[in-house]
C-alpha cells in the first residue's frame, strides 16, 4: 500500500486526485500508476485502469491471474469492472470511498454473484493515511481556490 501511496502523491504532484494503485505478482510490482485524467483529458484515466493496461501490456495477456491489486481509494464502478473482467483475484483497498465505491459502500462490482468473477477484497489497509492523502490534496485546492478568488 506504501508504494501505491507513492503514486498517489506524484498525482497530487500534477494536481490530479491523489489515487494510486499498484499490482503484484509473485511478490514483486508488475505496474504501477496514479491519476491521470486532468493530465490526459480522459474520464478513464483512473489509477487501477493505467494499473490494469500496463500490466495486461507486460504479461500480453486479457487476464491477469495470482495478482493483487493495491488501491489508496475503493474503486469506482468502472474501475471495479475493469478488474472483474481483467480476473484480478484480489483487490486491497486503504480508504473507503463512501461516494461512488462499487465495492462494498455504494455498490459491490467487485464481488457481485451474478458476475462470473469476483475478488477477494481486504480493506482499510493504512485507511487512515490514504484518507489523510485525500483530504490534505483537496484541503489545499480549497485554500488556493479561496486565496484566487480574495
Amino acid at each position: 500500500m506504501l508504494e501505491a501511496m507513492r503514486e498517489a502523491a506524484l498525482a497530487a504532484d500534477k494536481d490530479e486526485v491523489p489515487v494510486g494503485a499498484v499490482i503484484v505478482k509473485g511478490g514483486r510490482i508488475i505496474a504501477r500508476a496514479h491519476n491521470l485524467v486532468e493530465t490526459s483529458g480522459r474520464s478513464s484515466a483512473h489509477a487501477e485502469m493505467l494499473a490494469i493496461e500496463q500490466a495486461e501490456s507486460l504479461t500480453g495477456a486479457k487476464w491477469l491471474p495470482e495478482t493483487t491489486i493495491y488501491v489508496t481509494l475503493e474503486p469506482c464502478s468502472m474501475c471495479a469492472g475493469a478488474m472483474v473482467l481483467a480476473r484480478i483475484p484480489r483487490l486491497v483497498i486503504g480508504a473507503t470511498d463512501p461516494k461512488t465505491g462499487a465495492c462494498g459502500s455504494v455498490l459491490n462490482v467487485a464481488f457481485n454473484e451474478r458476475l462470473n468473477h469476483r475478488l477477494e477484497i481486504t480493506r482499510d489497509v493504512l485507511a487512515e493515511e490514504c484518507s489523510e492523502q485525500l483530504k490534505e490534496f483537496f484541503r489545499a485546492r480549497r485554500q488556493r481556490r479561496s486565496a484566487a478568488e480574495q
